[in-house]
């Protein structure tokens, strides 16, 4: 388990890639942005980039609307 800061907040979870953690959030094909410690990860690495302790995210999902 590692614990991490997901958009301010304190979560622990399993171990995974950014691309599991959108999946186990519901968010797979829909249009997020991700920074990972200061700095933007590109969609191209979500599968490449593993979470580690300590971790601060923050996760923008696009809502749309008119």
């Amino acid at each position: 388990m590692i614990q991490i800061q997901l958009n301010g907040e304190s979560q622990t979870l399993a171990a995974c890639t950014l691309l599991e953690l959108l999946s186990r959030r519901g968010w797979v094909g829909k249009r997020v942005a991700i920074e990972r410690n200061g700095a933007i990860v590109p969609k191209s690495q979500y599968d490449q980039v593993h979470l580690e302790n300590d971790d601060r995210l923050e996760v923008v999902v696009a809502v749309g609307g008119g």
